[in-house]
């Protein structure tokens, strides 16, 4: 074998996988980044933060916040060449905490994205008949899901969503099964595409609704004395990481299967823009659809303005319902949800399956097993019953907000502040780009980023704490909120203590910015 640093890297590509190349790579981690929150999420955060206004916090926080972080992230996994544990174990050994509680928070997250996949999948059928009737909320927490009269957790199943939901993970253990390049890499290939075609046809429909204009003046009619409002700037901080797939394992993991000498910051920013723009599109096209819904109705746009759940699975069935053509566009909205959710789950299970690949020395298709089936198991379990949305409202609220940018945070001011090692980052990403990533992006990184996720961690404290979240009982959010959040913190900290099968694995080489072996 080579001991040189192309043949080492080429070494580890083989054992650990790797994309084709840098347009790959692209591809995946655009199919990481654009997910359902793009679709049913930004959307209304928009409207609800000043419509048009929104824009100007929206990109702020995108340039001092987003790209920069997502640059961190690459730097991390790109130079230390493993997952998320292995990057930060490499770096410092006492760090590897936060590489596991990343981990930890894609395992909660996978568990129930699942779920919102085989509704999505049931939905795309449903649309050529429009099953839902005249009652499309009625028949969603009715019919289909079969929710308890109040908050609970009961093990009655819903074989409405228990077989599709097995289908998933069956479609996605095949998909992780064939590897990094064969299966994630091209899954990305094919679906990204499919993904930007069908919603564009989508899009275009809309716009062609009666009603459309007014949906779109709703959205981008903007509220100038928004941008003196701290919950919006929160609001900006908070959508662009929760879009760009960025503080929870998924790009270093990522990053670590590219080839030394690809530009990550030029890949960087093609992915945060062509993320960006999706959601922009995703806004026109959600709103010109809600406008018609209100012509249709004689009402308001802020009376059927909303978002998640009850946009997709009870607005646009509505909407589906009345619009001339109904049917394709039923189709085309939640075949868009399949899409741009199954290759963001793929990324998720992905930072799992490298973990502990990393540190048990398995093989892929060992670790495939090991995590996926388990992951299949739980989310059978838990989502495929009649309380399965109270426990997803409540995980997916707790995860987000008080799991993935804590951690972001922490990782932040460690790296930045407790290592020092964004000088030797910048060198990183430096070299062979043409962006130079010099003492802009360290101060962004270093103080500015911290600065605005504190305020979004604050505020969302502030508000759990001043108020139960969705109302639920005390002991469902201790378990499934605060307790999930906490879990997660727990589990990083003793898989940090576990054994490295393979020891000499920490100190494996990397390359430097020259590219020599250190």
């Amino acid at each position: 074998m080579s001991t040189t640093p192309e043949g080492v890297q080429e070494a580890a590509a083989a054992k650990r996988g790797a994309f084709s190349s840098r347009q790959v790579f692209i591809f995946a981690a655009i199919g990481s980044a654009v997910g359902l929150g793009n679709i049913w999420r930004f959307p209304y955060v928009a409207y609800d933060n000043g419509g048009g206004a929104f824009v100007i916090p929206y990109i702020v926080a995108l340039l001092t916040a987003g790209i920069p972080f997502l640059f961190l992230d690459y730097a991390l996994g790109h130079r230390y060449r493993g997952s998320a544990p292995l990057s930060f174990a490499r770096l410092r050994r006492g760090t590897e905490g936060l590489g596991w509680w990343q981990v930890g928070i894609c395992f909660m997250i996978a568990v129930y994205y699942a779920a919102v996949m085989a509704w999505a999948v049931r939905y795309t059928i449903f649309s050529f008949t429009k099953a839902w009737g005249d009652d499309p909320e009625g028949f969603f927490f009715g019919k289909f899901l079969q929710v308890g009269a109040t908050p609970g957790v009961d093990a009655t199943p819903v074989w409405g969503v228990l077989i599709p939901l097995l289908l998933v993970w069956a479609a996605i253990l095949a998909v992780m099964l064939l590897g990094v390049q064969k299966g994630i890499g091209a899954t990305s290939v094919i679906f990204i595409p499919i993904l930007v075609v069908a919603f564009g046809i989508l899009v275009v429909r809309s716009l062609f609704l009666p009603g459309a204009a007014e949906g779109l003046n709703a959205l981008f009619t903007p509220d100038w004395g928004a941008l003196t409002d701290a919950t919006v700037w929160a609001a900006a901080y908070g959508q662009i990481f929760f879009s760009l797939s960025i503080g929870f394992g998924i790009m270093i993991t990522y990053s670590s299967y590219v080839h030394k000498h690809t530009d990550m910051p030029g890949s960087g920013l093609v992915v945060g823009f062509a993320n960006s723009s999706f959601e922009l599109l995703a806004g026109i096209g959600v709103f010109a659809a809600l406008g018609f819904m209100a012509q249709a109705s004689g009402v308001a746009v802020n009376e059927v303005a909303t978002s998640g759940v009850g946009l997709a699975f009870v607005a646009f069935p509505a909407i589906i319902s009345e619009a001339p053509a109904g049917a394709l566009i039923g189709v085309l909205f939640f075949l868009s949800l399949v899409v741009a959710g199954f290759t963001s789950l793929v990324s998720v299970i992905e930072v799992v399956i490298s973990a502990v690949r990393d540190k048990f020395e398995m093989t892929r298709t060992g670790a495939t097993v090991a995590v996926t089936v388990p992951m299949a198991v739980i989310s059978l379990v838990f989502f495929s019953t009649t309380s399965g949305l109270y426990v997803l409202d409540i995980l997916d609220h707790f995860i987000n907000q008080f799991g993935i940018l804590l951690v972001a945070v922490i990782s932040m001011l460690v790296l930045s502040w407790g290592l020092r090692v964004l000088p030797t980052f910048s060198a990183h990403l430096s070299d062979g780009s043409s962006i130079v990533v010099g003492a802009w992006w360290r101060i962004l990184v270093s103080i500015v980023a911290p600065i605005g996720l504190i305020l979004v961690l604050g505020l969302a404290f502030w508000e759990d704490a001043k108020t139960p979240y969705g109302g639920y009982p005390g002991w469902m959010l201790a378990v499934f909120g605060w307790g999930a959040a906490g879990a997660v913190v727990v589990f990083g900290f003793l898989a940090a203590q576990a054994k490295w099968r393979d020891p000499e694995a920490l100190s494996q080489v990397h390359f430097n910015e020259k590219g020599a072996q250190s």
